[in-house]
């Protein structure tokens, strides 16, 4: 254990996407503090609180949108409710496949043969239109709502790669000593099995995150998802339906396109840095 926290504070891929990560969340949870110290009792979707379309100051640090908002207290709120999305539908999804992957991977035989059929059907379901048919038809959702259609798609990617992973493991001598020793198959899974998939599980939460919020963002570009709260796939659709770039006010697109890619670029470099660390092979090969 002391070995593998030192390895994550001397690893620098890790520690950045770590560091920039924290950043972000801290953000999204101390957006309403950080609004009202902005704003006081105003909220940062009033219109005409400011002159529209005032470009990045001191004391707007964003500029001011077309409805005199200003963006960066609105990129706050965007930020707080796609990371919601995000780590709500990427839980979820991971939470899902680790059941079946489990399952099928341990049980074996018929109940593993059925659900991977389950799972690879939903696979080849052409996912980003049905969730298009879906947003479009569920017009009052919310954020929850949005959160659980994405993750009802996205969990067969954690399932089977969960489902290979346990597929070897429990062909361990370990495994099977623990048989030998008496324990259930619940023991066995959960003080075996489960503790070695831990960093993997990490992993997979990472890029079902990423998956989630850039699903989000493509919903919200072109006008579908939680319409009653602002995200950064909102932040840009409203840019784009006001033909910012056109009139020279990039600070519109720039400033929640920036915080997507900060974003992706903390869990993309978290996901590397575990990869490295549970992965010996890895560790050669990436210059750490």
């Amino acid at each position: 254990m002391r070995g593998l926290i030192s390895f994550f504070a001397t690893n620098k891929r890790f520690l950045v996407g770590f560091l920039l990560f924290l950043i972000v969340v801290l953000l999204a949870l101390f957006q309403p503090l950080l609004v009202r110290w902005r704003l006081g009792d105003v909220s940062p979707m009033t219109t005409g609180t400011y002159p529209l379309y005032v470009d990045p100051n001191p004391e707007n640090l964003l500029g001011t949108d077309r409805m005199g908002r200003d963006v960066f207290s609105v990129l706050l709120v965007g930020l707080r409710y796609s990371l919601m999305i995000g780590l709500m539908a990427g839980s979820l999804a991971t939470l899902l496949g680790i059941i079946v992957g489990f399952i099928a991977g341990f049980q074996g035989g018929r109940i593993d043969s059925t659900l991977r059929t389950f799972t690879d059907m939903i696979l080849v379901i052409p996912t980003f239109p049905i969730l298009v048919t879906l947003s479009a038809y569920l017009r009052g959702m919310n954020v929850v709502t949005m959160a659980i259609l994405l993750a009802a798609f996205s969990w067969p990617f954690s399932a089977r790669a969960i489902r290979s992973q346990v597929l070897s493991l429990r062909e361990r001598g370990y495994v099977d000593l623990a048989r030998v020793s008496g324990l259930g198959s619940m023991e066995i899974i959960f003080q075996e099995i489960l503790p070695n998939l831990l960093p993997y599980l990490g992993v997979g939460l990472a890029v079902s995150t990423v998956g989630a919020i850039l699903a989000e963002v493509g919903l919200e570009v072109i006008g579908l998802g939680p319409g009653n709260v602002a995200t950064l796939g909102l932040m840009i659709n409203w840019a784009i339906g006001w033909g910012a770039m056109s009139l020279g006010k990039w600070h519109l697109i720039a400033a929640p396109a920036g915080a997507l890619v900060i974003l992706f670029f903390a869990l993309n470099l978290m996901n590397i840095g575990l990869e490295e660390a549970f992965n010996p092979r890895l560790k050669g090969t990436t210059g750490q």
